[in-house]
């Protein structure tokens, strides 16, 4: 049977990345018997609170928004992708399978900020801090946010939204899911380009990392409506060109990073079994 991916992403701190042979310090977590339920959160399912009809609209803002967008993104593509292929062999965009709402797969598409074939060796792993794979204008366009600009056509097409859950790999899934039974919920909405939580916190490097992702997902969720995507869109302004979005977050009115976590460590922290008295 092949191995899994994701805990050579989990223990990041001991993993050698020019070794694919290293192992973890700590064995991880055994796999759980697919006939064993997960065990259950104390809250039930996340549900959007108010707004019931901004889903349906959210759509048709999104494709009018993702468009006029292109417009201004296209000459900025076209240099970055000439500037990726004129400094590091192999082509400037790059894509990748990603897990989209209710489980549907769909392509997404990138400017290719890494070495061509940089999973050659290593299989699919997530990035980590000062990732010697990322090639110097990979780091300015990290840096920037600009890779990103091509999924403007993933949300005209309908495959993604310009707010949402960020979306994650099919071969992280599995396992994210058996470590947090609460993660499948962030599957009800369209993956998005920018979220609550993609300018909250940093990008992924372990479960815990996961874990309070999630409950920034799951609280944009619950609040879902047009005030928490203007001001979600606000921050990510802020946020593309490096300036620290706390400040404005605060005069917006939307909670930390702390204060979501706890409105949501019920739902995506296991419910703890009862001691016998």
């Amino acid at each position: 049977m092949e191995a899994s991916p994701l805990p050579t992403q989990i223990n990041l701190r001991v993993v050698d990345p020019d070794v694919p042979s290293a192992r973890p310090e700590a064995a991880p977590a055994p796999v759980r018997n697919r006939r064993e339920r997960p065990p259950t959160a104390a809250r039930g399912p996340v549900r959007p609170l108010r707004y019931r009809w901004y889903p349906a609209c959210k759509s048709f803002l999104d494709r009018t928004l993702a468009l006029l967008l292109s417009i201004v993104a296209l000459p900025v593509i076209a240099v970055a992708a000439l500037l990726v292929k004129l400094t590091s062999a192999g082509p400037a965009f790059y894509s990748q399978v990603r897990v989209g709402r209710r489980g549907r797969l769909f392509t997404i598409w990138k400017i290719r900020t890494m070495i061509h074939n940089c999973e050659s060796l290593t299989g699919p792993r997530w990035s980590i801090p000062g990732d010697p794979r990322v090639t110097a204008v990979g780091w300015l366009l990290r840096r920037t946010h600009l890779d990103e600009l091509p999924q403007l056509w993933n949300v005209l097409r309908g495959d993604m939204s310009l707010i949402g859950p960020r979306p994650e790999r099919p071969e992280f899934v599995p396992e994210l899911e058996q470590a947090i039974p609460a993660y499948a919920q962030r599957l009800q909405l369209k993956p998005g380009v920018t979220g609550l939580a993609q300018v909250q916190l940093p990008p992924d490097t372990d479960i815990a990392s996961v874990r309070r992702k999630l409950a920034s997902d799951l609280y944009y969720i619950e609040q879902l409506g047009p005030w928490m995507d203007v001001r979600v869109l606000a921050c990510t302004a802020l946020y593309a060109v490096g300036l620290p979005t706390r400040g404005l977050a605060r005069l917006l009115g939307l909670p930390d990073a702390a204060a979501v976590q706890q409105a949501m460590r019920e739902v995506v922290e296991p419910a703890r079994p009862r001691q016998a008295a």
